[in-house]
């Protein structure tokens, strides 16, 4: 299953349908809809000017957000003429079926949707490996974390694994007595596990 980022405070989880999962997989619509996690409510002109968009194209494709429930309006900031959004308040995950799915264009867009999140990922560790300087010396010591694994799991201790990881991070999540520690910084976590090819001989 393949999640998308969610802030701390977004504990339900949607999963996507055929429909909602053609209304996100489009490269600037997950870029928008980053963006609003990332940094709050903002119009599309805003939005256009943080990814180097028209605002004509990011205005087109909020509404198409809109559409399918990923974002709405943001009432109370809309003291002008032009129209405010927000994230809806939720995270997302995609099953695997429907990169099984019967429908060539429903594969395509699962296909996408996990290749964009993959791309989105590599960007933010690449701006984390450029601007590391800046949080040290108080994240250094392990605060920060860039390191992989190679285990030998069949697929049902994969997914008790990935199961136990997001309790674990859930377990953070649920924490309150950060919210007013001047320390305390909004982190990135990202999971991936995936089976590999190999030369090694499996045992018999």
């Amino acid at each position: 299953m393949a999640e998308e980022e969610q802030q701390p405070e977004q504990h339900q989880i949607r999963q996507l349908d055929a429909r909602s999962l053609r209304g996100l997989a489009h490269p600037l619509r997950m870029e928008l809809l980053a963006a609003l996690r990332r940094h709050g409510p903002a119009t599309a002109s805003m939005l256009a000017e943080r990814l180097g968009e028209s605002s004509g194209a990011t205005s087109y494709h909020l509404r198409q957000l809109a559409a399918h429930g990923f974002v709405e309006d943001a009432p109370e900031h809309g003291k002008g003429r032009e129209r405010w959004w927000q994230v809806v308040k939720q995270g997302i995950a995609m099953g695997d079926t429907l990169l099984q799915d019967a429908t060539p264009e429903v594969r395509g867009a699962a296909d996408l949707f996990l290749h964009e999140m993959a791309s989105a990922h590599a960007r933010e560790l690449t701006a984390w490996v450029a601007t590391r300087d800046e949080w040290l010396p108080k994240w250094a010591d392990h605060a920060m974390d860039l390191s992989d694994w190679e285990l030998r799991l069949p697929p049902d201790r994969s997914r008790e694994l990935v199961r136990r990881m997001h309790e674990l991070i859930k377990e953070y999540d649920d924490l309150a007595e950060f919210e007013d520690d001047p320390d305390a910084e909004y982190i990135r976590i990202h999971s991936h596990l995936f089976p590999i090819e190999t030369d090694r001989k499996r045992p018999r």
